[in-house]
């Protein structure tokens, strides 16, 4: 019976220690990126992130970048349906496209591919390039994007994966 109970209890604080090792890497991780509590908050609140080496955060934080994009496109159809004024539908457009073609189609599929692969230079790229996109779909409009904070959570999210690729080099 005391056998058993000290097992238990060895097996508890084992695990206990690699559940702190792995928070530990979240946070020395996210310390290493632009954006420490986005970073941090992104990750915790992926059960994977629990058993993530540094390859496996990325592949968390692309996935959230590819769940962004894709209710951005979602927001992005809704406003259209809405009939906009011209000039922000025009903007529309040309985001759709942006997040549709070169976000959702190139660039996540390519810093996936690298990452799984084991390029991290192609996988920084990929996001490099998301950031850069969803840059240029806020300066589509003249004057206010509705769709600002879409724009500045995938630049964000595409800076933090970035950071964390350039860790794998």
């Amino acid at each position: 019976m005391r056998s058993s109970l000290f097992i238990v209890c060895v097996t508890c604080l084992y695990l206990t220690q690699i559940q702190i090792s792995m928070a530990d890497l979240v946070d020395d991780t996210c310390k290493q990126t632009p954006n420490v509590d986005l970073c941090v908050s992104t990750l915790h609140a992926d059960p994977r992130s629990a058993t993530a080496d540094v390859a496996g955060l990325a592949i968390i934080v692309v996935d959230t970048i590819k769940a962004k994009a894709t209710a951005t496109v979602a927001e992005i159809n809704t406003l259209l349906g809405s009939n906009p004024d011209p000039r922000t539908k025009n903007g529309l457009d040309g985001c759709l496209m942006i997040y549709s073609n070169e976000i959702l189609n190139t660039d996540i599929p390519s810093a996936m591919e690298g990452l799984q692969k084991g390029n991290p230079k192609s996988a920084e790229e990929g996001m490099n390039n998301a950031a850069n996109e969803a840059n240029t779909c806020e300066g589509a409009f003249a004057g206010a994007s509705p769709i600002t904070s879409f724009n500045y959570s995938l630049t964000d999210l595409s800076n933090i994966a970035s950071a964390i690729i350039k860790l794998l080099f």
